[in-house]
C-alpha cells in the first residue's frame, strides 16, 4: 500500500480552523456602556464559563467543556488503537502482543472514538450537507466517514482490501477535538474579556441636582450631570473632576497599578475608582462616547476581524471538499473502466 498515507494530505487542512466569533455578541457587548450596565454584572453570575453552549456559527449546541470532554477521552483510547496497529508496528520496528480478540482492539475503539470523538463534526458536516454551505465540519466528516468505513470492510475481509486506517481515524479525530477545543476556549476568552469591560460600569449613579443628590441608572446621566463618586466606588461616565481630590485606580483601563492623584481640571475615566475620597465631577461623556465604549469596539473589531478569515477558511474548506469529493468520483471512473474495481477503490478511498 504505497499510497496507504496519501489520504492523510487531503485531511490535514481540516486541522486548524481561525476562531469564529459571534458578531452578534460582540455588537451586543460593544453597544453603549450606560444601556448594558443594568445587566452586565449578571452575566458574571454564571458559573462556568467552560460549560457555556454557543448559540451561533458552526459551534452552536457546542462548549468548551464538551470538546475537552471528548479530547482526552478520544487520546486515551486511541493509545492502544495506535499500539495495536500493525502498520505502526511496522513502521516502529516492534511486534504487538497477540492473544484472542487483540487484532480486533483497534477496530472496536476505533469504532467508539468515531461515534463519539467525532459526533460533534459528523453532526455539524450533515448540518453543512443540508445547507449546502460545506465547510470544515463537512470537509473533516467526510475524511474519517472515508477512513471509518474503509476500515471496517478491512477489518471485516470483505473484498480482500488491505485499507487499514484505525490508528489515523484516532489520531485525526484526537487532533480535530484539540484544535476545536483551544478554538472554543479562544472564543470564551474573547467574549470574556468583553465581558469584563462591560462589568467595569457601576449600575447606578449618584446624581447631584439643585434638590439634592439622586441615585439615577447610569443610563439616564447626560453630558454636564454632576455625580458624586463616593471612596471605592467607581466611576459612571467619563468626565472631569470639579470638587475635592482622590487617589484613582487605573489599573482596569491603563494597566498601571499605581494609582493617579486627580484634582478640580483633571479628567478621569468610566471604570475607574476613587480609592479614598470622595469627588464632584462634571459628565463629559456618557454612553458609546467614554472611553471604555472604544476600547469595548476595538476588542468587538478584532473579532470582527478574526471571522473574516474564518469565512475565508470555509470558502477553502468547501472548495477542498468539492475538490477531493470530485477527484475520488474521477478516479474511481477511470480505474474502473481500466478493468480493475479493486484498484480504482483503493486509489479512490486514498
Amino acid at each position: 500500500m504505497e499510497n496507504h498515507h496519501d489520504h492523510q494530505g487531503g485531511e490535514d487542512h481540516a486541522g486548524h480552523q481561525p476562531p469564529q466569533p459571534v458578531p452578534g455578541q460582540a455588537t451586543a457587548v460593544a453597544s453603549p456602556p450606560a444601556d448594558h450596565a443594568g445587566h452586565a454584572h449578571q452575566q458574571h453570575g454564571t458559573p462556568d464559563d467552560d460549560h457555556a453552549v454557543h448559540s451561533h456559527g458552526q459551534h452552536a449546541g457546542h462548549s468548551t467543556a464538551m470538546f475537552k470532554n471528548r479530547f482526552w477521552l478520544t487520546l486515551v483510547l486511541s493509545v492502544p488503537v495506535v499500539y495495536f496497529s500493525p502498520m505502526v508496528g511496522h513502521l516502529l520496528g516492534f511486534m504487538p502482543p497477540v492473544f484472542p480478540g487483540s487484532s480486533w482492539i483497534p477496530a472496536v475503539l476505533g469504532t467508539v472514538i468515531f461515534l463519539y470523538g467525532g459526533q460533534p463534526f459528523l453532526k455539524g458536516g450533515l448540518q453543512e450537507l443540508k445547507t449546502r454551505s460545506p465547510g470544515m465540519m463537512l470537509l473533516i466528516a467526510m475524511a474519517i466517514t472515508v477512513a471509518f468505513v474503509a476500515s471496517w470492510v478491512t477489518s471485516l475481509g470483505i473484498g480482500g482490501f488491505d485499507l487499514d486506517f484505525w490508528w489515523e481515524l484516532a489520531l485525526l479525530v484526537a487532533i480535530m477535538l484539540l484544535g476545536h477545543w483551544i478554538e472554543m476556549r479562544a472564543l470564551g476568552s474573547a467574549q470574556g474579556a468583553l465581558d469584563a469591560l462591560a462589568a467595569l460600569l457601576p449600575d447606578e449613579a449618584d446624581r447631584i441636582t439643585d434638590a439634592g443628590t439622586e441615585t439615577v441608572p447610569v443610563s439616564e446621566l447626560r453630558e454636564g450631570d454632576i455625580v458624586l463618586v463616593r471612596s471605592g466606588a467607581r466611576m459612571p461616565a467619563d468626565g472631569t473632576v470639579v470638587d475635592g481630590q482622590a487617589e484613582f485606580d487605573e489599573s482596569m483601563i491603563t494597566g498601571e497599578s499605581k494609582t493617579v492623584p486627580r484634582a478640580p481640571g483633571d479628567n478621569v475615566v468610566a471604570g475607574t475608582v476613587a480609592t479614598d475620597n470622595t469627588v464632584r465631577v462634571r459628565v463629559t461623556a456618557v454612553g458609546e462616547n467614554t472611553a471604555l465604549a472604544g476600547i469595548q469596539r476595538l476588542v468587538a473589531e478584532a473579532q470582527a476581524s478574526s471571522s473574516k478569515a474564518q469565512a475565508l477558511a470555509d470558502r477553502a474548506a468547501g472548495f477542498l471538499f468539492y475538490f477531493a469529493a470530485g477527484a475520488g468520483i474521477i478516479t474511481f471512473i477511470v480505474w474502473t473502466m481500466l478493468g480493475s474495481v479493486p484498484e480504482a477503490v483503493t486509489r479512490t478511498v486514498t
